[in-house]
């Protein structure tokens, strides 16, 4: 046997060892805040995921250190803060950027608006990706969606509410374009970031919030300082988020990295929402057994806030010529889906949900 030929394989062995993606990459740390604490283990908990991921498809050559909210910045100002290039990325909800431009809010919720498997299908498959980067390019800022919540609750409430009339002058903590639907039923809505809610609720700063679901709410303790939870959310029928990266940050990574911050994106679309599918059936039930009295919103209440949403919607793109362009796309594709899922899934929904509590 040649002994040469055998020293030479042998040295050349460890080379061939060697990750090909570590020989050719570079090493890249980003800075990364979500708009949400800690204590959010599954809004919070996404980013976690989406980080450990991306590390993952890049052998750990491409890191991304995860803050939560206030650590950086407030939890209400991601968005300033990776357009400046104060962090390279955020992890977000458009809607909470409304005081900008109104046409935030369709990437994220609209009242009765597309759920999340309809919202999916709108971003991938009906234009609605390319009406957000169209829209997020001049923020400086480039995007995937990233986690959904599913449809949400209605909120906590110190008193009961079953008129119209009784939401007149209520002070009530809700995100979106569902604040000014509200303002439109007399209500005096505000936006507080997700960590001020408890505190203002207990102080009676507010009397009513409107967070994420029984999860959330039952890790936030409002059950402690409002008693009555109110469903649904109808304003929040799914609410996506979005991972938002500096747009020169993002043009400055390799490809394999670009790709594998979409993979990870993509995976946290469908696992919040199977997680929060998992969790709050659990949480809803501890949460009755503590206290919390579950109403749902009276027909009247329900018929008043579509009007007054189809009156909003119809004066916002009148005054905004961007959002209607973006609401024509949205409300062509809600009409579709709406129609199929009337034949298909609502048809099933409402006899087997029914059936199983009931036909024995």
């Amino acid at each position: 046997m040649n002994r040469r030929a055998l020293m030479g394989a042998a040295a050349v062995a460890p080379m061939l060892a060697t990750p090909a993606l570590a020989q050719t990459l570079p090493e890249v740390r980003w800075r990364v805040q979500s708009s949400f604490p800690r204590v959010f283990d599954v809004l919070y908990g996404t980013l976690e995921r989406i980080s450990a991921r991306v590390a993952q498809l890049t052998e750990n050559r491409f890191r991304i250190q995860v803050f939560p909210a206030g650590e950086i910045v407030g939890g209400l100002q991601v968005l300033d803060a990776v357009q400046a290039g104060t962090m390279e990325a955020g992890h977000t909800a458009s809607y909470y950027y409304i005081g900008k431009d109104v046409a935030f809010a369709p990437f994220t919720a609209m009242s009765f608006g597309l759920n999340m498997r309809q919202m999916t299908a709108w971003f991938r498959h009906g234009g609605g990706n390319d009406l957000a980067n169209e829209f997020f390019r001049e923020y400086n800022i480039v995007a995937h969606t990233a986690g959904d919540t599913g449809a949400q609750m209605g909120g906590w409430f110190r008193n009961e509410i079953q008129t119209v009339e009784q939401l007149r002058g209520l002070k009530f903590r809700i995100t979106g374009l569902a604040g000014q639907l509200f303002r439109r039923l007399g209500a005096e809505p505000t936006l507080i970031a997700p960590a001020d809610i408890y505190p203002s609720l207990e102080r009676g700063v507010i009397d009513a919030a409107e967070f994420v679901g029984p999860h959330d709410d039952e890790r936030a303790n409002y059950v402690r300082v409002a008693r009555f939870y109110y469903a649904p959310g109808f304003w929040e029928p799914g609410a996506r988020l979005h991972f938002m990266m500096n747009q020169r940050a993002h043009a400055a990574l390799p490809d394999q990295y670009k790709h594998a911050i979409e993979v990870a994106c993509a995976e946290a679309d469908s696992d919040m929402t199977a997680r929060y599918d998992h969790l709050n059936p659990q949480a809803l039930r501890r949460l009755v057994g503590a206290g919390a009295q579950l109403r749902f919103w009276s027909r009247p209440i329900l018929e008043a806030a579509w009007r007054a949403n189809e009156e909003l919607n119809a004066d916002l793109a009148r005054q905004n010529p961007r959002f209607g362009r973006i609401m024509e796309s949205y409300n062509r594709f809600r009409t579709d889906q709406f129609q199929w899922f009337r034949v298909a899934e609502n048809s099933f929904d409402n006899f087997a949900f029914t059936a199983a509590q009931t036909v024995r």
